[in-house]
């Protein structure tokens, strides 16, 4: 059996019962995933029955005022949607598009919502690439780039549009969605109940707490570092600063790189101890008086020990700073 067939019979058993789910009118479907963008779908559904029961179709929303679209969406934020809502349905009068770049040129309309559209009304092969499929596709394909940039995620959508041809890619768009929900969870994916196990590259090479890897970039004022919770058996590695910032504290190693891989490669480079990366801990910030550390912690197991390795009751004689202090704490349970 396929990746493809896995997932569809995964939906089809499991998939949750939604307003806007197996619905072929584009209007509506428009409308519901308007309204999901920055909003959860159990937010939506009061909302979504509440607005599609005032304004069933494109004619009727485009005779409205504007401050009765507005009353209809009180409540649910982000009111220049529905404003994108009203402007787009007085554009198209009373036909909504077929082809992806009409449906793309639509304002507040993205690739995603656009994908979702073609995929969800006309059934046609397009991946709808959210959050969730970058998660669930980055991990079936071990995919070790950052996904908060533009090539990676390109790089998503292409192996996505791959998969959907020749199957129906509502039903993989929506299972990705819902398995991205109750398996392929952000941390601590359900790998013991998941159909796609073997398929799955990222648990195959024991990644999956690893990826995906989402690093975004950040302003001048602020340094993005992976953090590194370096362990050796009950032990976690601690440098002291000589200099600068914090200077005679004992910091995690941290570095300016992409990735955790890249950081394997500074750390050899500087301590020459090989890594291996267990998991994704959480994202931290900490702010400093002039500059703001954005801190993507990982966990390492070293394959050797040095003079910089301390016990949980070491570390109590220690001057930690609170920047990584909270980390370590965080760690510890």
């Amino acid at each position: 059996m396929s990746i493809q067939e896995e997932l569809i019979n995964w939906y089809e058993a499991n998939k949750r019962d939604l307003p806007f789910r197996d619905i072929k009118d584009p209007y509506k479907i428009w409308v519901s995933e308007i309204m999901l963008q920055q909003t959860t779908v159990t937010a939506v559904i009061p909302y979504y029955n509440r607005f599609i029961e005032r304004f069933p179709d494109i004619k009727t929303l485009a005779n409205a005022s504007i401050e009765e679209v507005y009353k209809y969406w009180e409540g649910l934020g982000y009111y220049r949607r529905a404003l994108h809502l009203h402007k787009s349905a007085q554009m198209m009068q009373d036909k909504f598009p077929r082809e992806y770049e009409d449906i793309l040129a639509l304002i507040g309309v993205g690739p995603y919502t656009a994908s979702a559209i073609m995929s969800f009304a006309y059934h046609q092969p397009y991946i709808a690439v959210d959050g969730n499929a970058l998660r669930v596709i980055s991990r079936l394909y071990a995919i070790e780039e950052n996904i908060a940039l533009n090539k990676t995620v390109k790089k998503i959508t292409e192996i996505g549009n791959k998969l959907v041809i020749g199957y129906d890619s509502a039903k993989i768009n929506q299972g990705i969605m819902d398995f991205a929900n109750a398996i392929c969870l952000p941390v601590h994916p359900q790998c013991d109940v998941c159909p796609m196990q073997c398929y799955c590259k990222a648990y195959s090479t024991n990644k999956q707490e690893v990826l995906p890897i989402n690093i975004k970039k950040v302003n001048k004022k602020s340094i993005s570092y992976i953090t590194g919770i370096v362990v050796y058996d009950d032990e976690v590695m601690l440098i002291k600063n000589k200099n600068g910032l914090l200077e005679n504290m004992y910091l995690l190693p941290q570095y300016e790189v992409e990735s955790p891989y890249s950081f394997i490669e500074a750390f050899k480079e500087e301590y020459g101890i090989e890594l291996e990366v267990l998991s994704h801990l959480k994202d931290f910030k900490h702010v400093f008086t002039h500059r703001t550390w954005h801190m993507h912690v990982y966990v390492f197991r070293a394959d050797k020990r040095s003079i910089d390795f301390y016990t949980n009751k070491k570390q109590q004689e220690l001057t930690i700073p609170t920047a990584h202090k909270k980390i370590l704490k965080y760690y510890q349970g």
